[in-house]
C-alpha cells in the first residue's frame, strides 16, 4: 500500500517541483523587468499573470499534500488492524486452549517491537520518494552534455598566428546560418564585420570561441583546426566583449580584474583609460570601490560597455573580440577607443563587429555580411570605390553624423 501511494506521491511531487520552479522564474522575471513593466503601465496585467501562476503552483502543491497526508493514516490503519486481528484471533485460540494468555501477551509485545520499525520504514519510503524527485531533476541537469567537446588527443601547446576561416556551411537548429565563408587574417591584423542585423556576424565570432562547431568546413589557427586544441587553451588566447554585457553586483575594481584578481591596481587604471571609462569612474563618489548593483544597474549603457571592454583588455589577450561593443558610446569616445586599440595592439589580432561603420574603417580586412554570406570584402577605401552596400551605408551614416553636429 505504501509502495503504491509512494508512486503517486513521486509523480505529484515532481509536478509540484516543476510548478514551483515556474513560479520562481516568474518572480525573477517580474522583478528584473519591473522598470519596463511600469513604463508600459502593465502592472495590473503582470499581477494577474503572477496570480494565475501562483494558483497553479498552489493547486499542484495541494495535490501533492493530499497524497503525503495519507501516509500517516494509512500506516496507522494497518498498525491498528494488526492489533485488532491479534486480539480477535488470540481470544479464539485461548478459548480453544491452543495458546495461553501469556503467549498472547508475549506475541503482542513482539508485535509492538515490530510495528514501529515498520512505520519508520513507511515514513522513510515517503521521504525517499520526495528526495528522489529532487535528485532526478539535478541529475538530468548534470547529465546534459555540450555539443562542443575537448579533442581526444589535443595539441600540446597553442599560440596566436594566422587565422583562416574555411566554412562551407554552418546550421543552427537545422537552419542555415553561414554559407561559403572563406578568408584569412594574419597575426596582428584587425578584422571588421559589418552588415544588417541577423546577417551572421555574431555567429562567426561564436564559432571562433567554439560555442558551436562548424558543420561543414573548419576554422584554422596557426595552421591547425581549432577543434584540435583544448577549449581552455583556445579561449585563454581570447578576450571577448559580447553584445549583452554581464556585470557582477560587486565593485568596479572587482569587475575589471575579474579574470585575474591578483593584477596590480595600476593595470586596472591603464585598462579603464584605454576603454575611456577612467574619468567616469573617478567622478563617482567611491571611485573604483563603487558597487554597481546587479548587472550594472547603476551604470549607463555606454559605461557598461566600456567597463566590460576594460575587463577584456586588462588581460591583453592575443585575440580581442568586440561584438558590437561600441554601439552605446558617442562618436568621439568611439574614435578615442579605436585609436587606443591601434596603438596598443599592433602585434595582436582584433575582431570588431559593428553597425556603425566608423568603428571598422581602420581594419585591415572588412567583411560585409548578408544572410550568412560575404557580399563584399576589402579595406575601407576598396569598399567605398565599389559603390555597394558598404559605400551607401557609410555615406548615409556620415550624413547623419554631420546633421547631428549641425543640430547641436
Amino acid at each position: 500500500a505504501t509502495s503504491r501511494l509512494g508512486r503517486k506521491t513521486h509523480k505529484a511531487f515532481g509536478e509540484s517541483q516543476a510548478a514551483f520552479s515556474e513560479l520562481n522564474n516568474k518572480v525573477q522575471e517580474s522583478v528584473s523587468g519591473i522598470k519596463v513593466t511600469k513604463s508600459f503601465g502593465y502592472q495590473e496585467a503582470e499581477l494577474q499573470s503572477f496570480q494565475e501562476t501562483n494558483k497553479m503552483t498552489f493547486k499542484k502543491n495541494m495535490h501533492t499534500m493530499k497524497y503525503d497526508s495519507l501516509f500517516d493514516p494509512l500506516v496507522l490503519l494497518f498498525v491498528g488492524s494488526s492489533y485488532v486481528l491479534t486480539l480477535l484471533f488470540g481470544a479464539f485460540m485461548i478459548q480453544a486452549n491452543q495458546i495461553t494468555v501469556g503467549n498472547l501477551v508475549t506475541f503482542i509485545t513482539y508485535l509492538d517491537m515490530l510495528v514501529w520499525p515498520l512505520m519508520a520504514i513507511g515514513f522513510l519510503f515517503n521521504i525517499t520518494q520526495r528526495g528522489n524527485v529532487s535528485y532526478q531533476r539535478i541529475e538530468n541537469l548534470l547529465e546534459q552534455e555540450s555539443d562542443v567537446q575537448n579533442p581526444t588527443h589535443p595539441l600540446p601547446s597553442i599560440e596566436n598566428g594566422r587565422l583562416e576561416y574555411a566554412i562551407d556551411r554552418f546550421a543552427f537548429e537545422d537552419e542555415d546560418t553561414l554559407l561559403d565563408i572563406h578568408f584569412t587574417l594574419d597575426k596582428g591584423q584587425t578584422l571588421g564585420l559589418v552588415g544588417q542585423t541577423g546577417s551572421g556576424k555574431t555567429a562567426l565570432v561564436k564559432l571562433l570561441l567554439r560555442e558551436h562547431d562548424v558543420n561543414q568546413g573548419a576554422i584554422y589557427l596557426n595552421g591547425h583546426d581549432i577543434r584540435d586544441y583544448r577549449l581552455s587553451d583556445l579561449r585563454s588566447l581570447m578576450g571577448y566583449v559580447p553584445q549583452d554585457q554581464f556585470l557582477f553586483a560587486s565593485s568596479i575594481l572587482d569587475n575589471v580584474r575579474f579574470g585575474n584578481t591578483d593584477l596590480a591596481f595600476d593595470k586596472v587604471e591603464e585598462a579603464t583609460k584605454l576603454a575611456q571609462v577612467y574619468d567616469d569612474i573617478k567622478d563617482m563618489p567611491e571611485g573604483f570601490e563603487t558597487i554597481i548593483g546587479e548587472k550594472g544597474v547603476s551604470l549607463s549603457g555606454g559605461q557598461k560597455q566600456r567597463l566590460a571592454m576594460s575587463r577584456a583588455m586588462i588581460l591583453n589577450p592575443d585575440i580581442l573580440i568586440l561584438d558590437d561593443s561600441l554601439s552605446a558610446v558617442d562618436a568621439k569616445t568611439e574614435h578615442a577607443i579605436i585609436d587606443n586599440l591601434k596603438h596598443t595592439r599592433k602585434d595582436k589580432t582584433t575582431i570588431i563587429t559593428a553597425h556603425r561603420l566608423s568603428a571598422v574603417v581602420h581594419a585591415d580586412l572588412i567583411l560585409v555580411m548578408q544572410e550568412g554570406r560575404i557580399i563584399e570584402r576589402g579595406r575601407h577605401e576598396d569598399l567605398l570605390s565599389q559603390g555597394g552596400w558598404y559605400a551607401k551605408t557609410y555615406e548615409s551614416q556620415q550624413l547623419e553624423m554631420e546633421g547631428g553636429e549641425v543640430d547641436a
